[in-house]
């Protein structure tokens, strides 16, 4: 058995559900339409990234009238759980509680197929199997200590959706905390006594939760005495065995040698913080009767302290909205921040060096089949102006633009430390003539810059393919002699617009990269839309090739005012 077994690349492929990539192509060579709609959709769950799938699905819409499709590889208690939430949102509560308790029941049924799972022969990742020195008891606690990891880890397995890494947040107790507000609505306070005492299983400090639990109590006072009800007996056992386990790993990492960090599996703290994302207290003054109030849980405090306000620094730039106005987090929108004088240069710049499909693999049409994007990097200006092909002059504006835009977002932002490049680039994206009629896309689909955006999971999963390195960006707006293409704001639904930015000459806006801020870019109809677009690190690992090297090529520049023939060198070679 052992010689039949998939390498890596091929299990990896499997997890990214690629095979529905191909089937979506034979699909479609064979006409059917709903079949290709339904692969399609299945690799994108897995894939919310990819761009061409995105809108292939879209035309699937349009053409083949598909709307309802199909996630062929859907786990049941994940869909039941997301319906669940859903129905909570709208405030049906006896449908959520319906889909609510068929996810848990689905939940402790995968999670017993899981434990058998583990069972089977294990892949020894920390060492190759000819080399393994260890004795035969060694081998056996070793074996037996790598199916209990996996049995432990079928808590991050039943919470993480097929093809990705992440799991969602306090995956289960969320059930329980969803559940015992529904209950309450429903007047079912024993249930809603139950799922809260379930709950704090899990978090037994939860303050919320606790102070629920004690209103339920007073609510059955003289009916039913509140100590017979007991929380859930599946979870009180996922529970003890799952607190065995890592006792086990814990002992057996200090015995077998080897390092063993216990996972967070409980964090309580979801990407999604808003008032429908977890049930929490009782508000004491009710207009009539008592009621739940759906307040906002703490945020995790973020390994840096978020601020806004700071000194823009030069006395032309305009400030124009702050996080408040733009209705989100750590945004600001300002004017002025180049001359009318420096777009038109810049313009001119632009025309000179930028290549259809540049920072986009080569793809003339990334994101839509309906506009054309070309782009140039501050590097490549340079050497365009080493060679004569645009002034020199004009390829240093582009340099020097991109570090004023720089130094304003670490400023406003209050940062304490530095703020590096991580990619810069010159970008326009042109309406193609003839494609534009009756068009239900986006220039630039919505997205967050440093996670795959998930809008059904109302999740952002910081893992790659996105930039996960990313803190923030810019967008510098070079002309507004276009029609479409106004930037937006999102919710994490990918669909309520919080905010719209018309660009014009001079005009940024900026945003920390993360899920806080998904944005995108409405369809350009007519003309060419020109913008320099910034992202920045913190994190002077992941700091920007080509800027580096730019700051070299201006550093040599400024060295007494010499030309590159006098400083004795070829400017190809240097850069």
């Amino acid at each position: 058995a052992s010689r039949h077994r998939a390498a890596e690349e091929v299990r990896a492929d499997f997890q990214r559900r690629v095979p529905y990539s191909y089937l979506q192509r034979a699909y479609i060579q064979l006409n059917k339409l709903e079949e290709a709609a339904n692969a399609a959709h299945t690799f994108f769950m897995a894939n919310p990234e990819h761009m061409e799938i995105q809108q292939d699905i879209e035309n699937y819409k349009t053409t083949a009238g598909k709307v309802s499709l199909v996630d062929r590889e859907a786990r049941q208690h994940m869909e039941d759980y997301s319906a669940g939430v859903r129905h909570y949102d709208r405030e049906e509560y006896e449908l959520a509680i319906e889909f609510l308790e068929r996810a848990l029941k689905g939940y402790y049924t995968e999670d017993e197929d899981c434990q058998i799972m583990c069972e089977g022969p294990q892949r020894f990742e920390e060492h190759e199997y000819l080399d393994y020195k260890g004795g035969l008891y060694e081998a056996i606690a070793d074996h037996y200590m790598q199916v209990l990891a996996c049995k432990h880890d079928c808590v991050r397995e039943l919470a993480t959706r097929s093809g990705r890494i992440s799991p969602i947040e306090n995956f289960l107790p969320l059930h329980y905390d969803y559940l015992q507000f529904a209950y309450y609505r429903v007047g079912d306070y024993v249930k809603a006594l139950e799922c809260a005492k379930s709950y704090l299983l899990f978090h037994p400090d939860d303050e919320d939760v606790l102070e629920n639990a004690g209103y339920y109590e007073g609510l059955l006072e003289g009916a039913v005495d509140p100590d017979t009800i007991k929380p859930r007996k599946e979870a009180k056992t996922l529970l003890q065995r799952h607190k065995l386990e890592s006792h086990l790993l814990q002992v057996a990492a200090a015995g077998l040698g080897y390092a063993y960090t216990e996972p967070n599996y409980w964090n309580r703290y979801g990407a999604r913080q808003d008032e429908h994302s977890v049930p929490s207290s009782i508000s004491s003054e009710p207009e009539d009767g008592p009621r739940l109030s759906l307040a906002k849980k703490p945020m995790p405090k973020p390994d840096r302290e978020l601020k806004e306000g700071g000194p823009l620094l030069y006395n032309d730039v305009k400030f124009v909205y702050n996080s408040q106005q733009l209705n989100g987090t750590q945004r600001v929108l300002l004017d002025n921040v180049i001359s009318e004088e420096q777009c038109r240069e810049l313009h001119r710049v632009a025309s000179g060096i930028m290549l259809a499909g540049d920072g986009y693999r080569g793809k003339t049409s990334p994101h839509t089949p309906n506009e054309r994007f070309e782009g140039a990097t501050v590097l490549k200006a340079l050497k365009y102006g080493y060679e004569g092909r645009v002034p020199l002059k004009s390829a240093r504006l582009f340099y020097d633009i991109s570090e004023k835009a720089r130094r304003i977002v670490e400023s406003y932002f209050m940062l304490n430390s530095t703020l590096y490049f991580s990619y810069t680039h010159l970008v326009c994206r042109t309406a193609l003539s003839g494609q534009q009629e009756r068009r239900n896309d986006l220039s630039h689909p919505i997205h967050a810059d440093n996670c795959l955006l998930d809008p059904e999971a109302n999740e952002c999963w910081k893992e790659p393919p996105a930039y996960t390195f990313r803190d923030y960006s810019a967008l510098l707006y070079m002309n507004a002699d276009f029609e479409g293409g106004e930037f937006i704001f999102t919710e994490m639904d990918a669909k309520t617009v919080t905010a719209s930015i018309k660009p014009k000459c001079g005009r940024m806006i900026s945003f920390s990269s993360g899920g806080e801020n998904p944005h995108g870019v409405k369809a350009v109809t007519k003309g060419q839309r020109c913008a320099v677009a910034l992202w920045f690190t913190l994190d002077p690992l992941y700091r920007e090739l080509e800027r580096i090297q730019a700051d070299e090529v201006i550093a040599m520049l400024d060295q007494e005012h010499l030309g590159p023939s006098e400083m004795n060198i070829n400017p190809k070679d240097e850069l």
